[in-house]
């Protein structure tokens, strides 16, 4: 299972959606690491959110939630193409086109650390780095065109 399906899976499990209406808002946070459990353990007694395994096949990443229930954040096992991502909590913010976000990240000075690809059914996601070093995901809707020519 890619990273794509992974944080498309937790993001499914979180009350937040993606419309025109939150473009420029922060949609998700993901923390990836070598051991998930633990971590995940960590975070529900020194934060007091709740934690519910989500399946990934081989394994088990985490929707964290808080105390009433609300999906807040994934935490993630650093496998497959998330192996590389540094053990840090990277936020997704809702643009309306990833792939132009992408390329304005460039223009701008920064750099495309994870290409735009897709993101579940029905998104899109890359990571950008900063010209500062910080990274950020970045997520948009499949465009109506777009899905028709699937």
């Amino acid at each position: 299972v890619g990273p794509a399906l992974e944080v498309s899976s937790l993001y499914a499990h979180s009350d937040k959606t993606m419309s025109s209406d939150n473009i420029g808002t922060i949609g998700w946070h993901d923390l990836t690491c070598a051991d998930a459990g633990a971590v995940s353990d960590f975070y529900t007694r020194v934060v007091g959110w709740q934690k519910k395994g989500l399946s990934m096949g081989e394994y088990e990443d985490f929707v964290m939630k808080s105390p009433s229930g609300q999906g807040v954040c994934g935490v993630c096992h650093a496998r497959g193409e998330n192996a590389d991502l540094p053990p840090q909590w990277l936020m997704y913010v809702n643009v309306a086109d990833v792939e132009e976000s992408a390329r304005a990240c460039t223009e701008a000075g920064g750099k495309v650390v994870v290409p735009p690809r897709p993101f579940g059914s029905d998104q899109r996601m890359c990571v950008v780095q900063d010209p500062a070093g910080a990274v950020l995901g970045l997520c948009s809707k499949v465009s109506e065109a777009a899905a028709a020519d699937k």
